[in-house]
């Protein structure tokens, strides 16, 4: 009875009632769909680190990590292989030489990362294949191939066929160079990662440095949360001298990121909760005031006032839930549009590209986060209806039925 009156009273006055749930649900699906993209980004960053730059998991010499001397090659590869190779979770992995040097064109030179690695291995960790822009990927065909960013092709002024000179630190110590041909150029969300790598054989590198082994091993798991289990797996059975690292820790800003995404989501929502409980108290004021010869009518026949708390209550309650209802619909539907076109970032693009976020941005807003949504404007709406209900409930019978407004 007391919700079938409270419904009705909501709907006494439909156009003050329509305004407050018409900002109600604009409001929401403006803040769902921030949430969403801010998500989106966040996701994006993660999911490009991991593709290009981290993998799942990494394997190091311990010694590399502290100095990244190119002697500082893995222990026991081949016991490390066969590990990998056990563990079912594995996806793909990638041994690569890693090298530290300066890649030089007849006009201009840059300092890079120089990876060598195993073609076919390498196409399975990164999708550096379906990025490349002129070109092919390497292979076992021709002499000293390698790969450049469309960035770098810019900057070096190269095209397919130019000559480049790697030059770097050899294991003897000695600074040694040679000649490779570009053979394709790629181009990453990542604008940072395009500006310092190259890609060459592994073989070619490792004959140029004088030294033969590995110096880091990319692997690839089916999940993103198996890499934490995964990694202290692979340490017990490899040598002591090596280090297995997880995702989040060979890029502890994804771990900042990842930590950022509740808080800023919160951030948003909470804003607008504080603008919502607002509008609920001036609307619910309003009415509470216009009807205050009504309620003293009510108690002064007998209505307890606690069941005029829960009338009022009532009503703030069917308001909080019709606007959160039809907010959460009108977000689903805006997403789910965005997520097949997406919002192209234009200008914005090569600023973000530094970050490794692509140029066009899907939100992702999850079940949780919607639930999340209901729940705080709902209770955001009950909170908002305490002071309108303390109000009228502290007025004696005979004073209520003696206002006029």
């Amino acid at each position: 009875m007391l919700v079938k009156l409270a419904w009705r009273n909501l709907w006494r006055n439909k156009i003050r009632t329509g305004i407050m749930l018409s900002a109600m649900v604009f409001g929401l699906i403006g803040a769902v769909s921030m949430m969403g993209f801010v998500t989106g980004m966040y996701a994006s960053m993660i999911h490009n680190a991991i593709a290009w730059q981290t993998s799942h998991i990494q394997v190091h010499n311990s010694r590399y990590l502290n100095d990244p001397d190119i002697n500082a090659t893995i222990v026991d590869a081949s016991q490390l292989q066969q590990a990998i190779a056990e563990l079912t979770d594995v996806k793909a992995w990638s041994a690569r030489f890693v090298a530290d040097g300066m890649v030089a064109s007849a006009r201009s030179a840059r300092g890079v990362r120089i990876t060598g690695v195993e073609p076919d291995a390498e196409a399975q960790v990164t999708p550096i294949v379906e990025s490349i822009e002129q070109g092919e990927w390497l292979s076992d065909e021709g002499r000293n191939p390698v790969l450049v960013s469309v960035k770098m092709a810019e900057r070096l002024r190269l095209k397919l066929g130019s000559k480049v000179v790697l030059t770097l630190t050899s294991a003897s110590g000695e600074v040694t160079g040679g000649a490779f041909r570009v053979r394709g150029i790629f181009k990453t969300p990542s604008s940072a990662f395009d500006d310092g790598n190259v890609f060459v054989r592994r073989t070619d590198l490792s004959a140029l440095a004088g030294i033969d082994g590995v110096h880091e091993v990319a692997i690839l798991l089916g999940n993103d949360n198996d890499a934490f289990a995964f990694k202290d797996e692979l340490q017990a059975q490899i040598s002591s001298q090596n280090t297995v690292r997880d995702w989040q820790e060979v890029q502890p800003m994804l771990a900042s990121i990842i930590k950022q995404m509740g808080p800023s989501n919160a951030i948003m929502l909470g804003i607008y909760v504080v603008a919502l409980a607002f509008g609920i108290v001036n609307i619910m004021l309003m009415s509470v005031f216009e009807r205050t010869r009504e309620f003293g009518v009510l108690m002064a026949v007998g209505m307890q006032k606690h069941k005029v708390f829960m009338l009022i209550m009532l009503e703030t309650t069917c308001l909080g839930v019709s606007g959160a209802v039809l907010g959460i619909l009108g977000s689903i539907g805006l997403v789910a549009v965005f997520q097949q076109t997406g919002i192209p970032l234009g200008k914005m693009a090569e600023g973000l590209g530094a970050f490794g976020v692509d140029t066009t941005l899907y939100p992702q807003v999850s079940v949780s986060d919607y639930q999340m949504v209901f729940i705080t404007v709902v209770a955001a709406s009950l909170l908002a209806a305490l002071y309108p209900a303390h109000q009228i409930l502290k007025k004696r019978p005979v004073d209520a039925m003696a206002e006029k407004h």
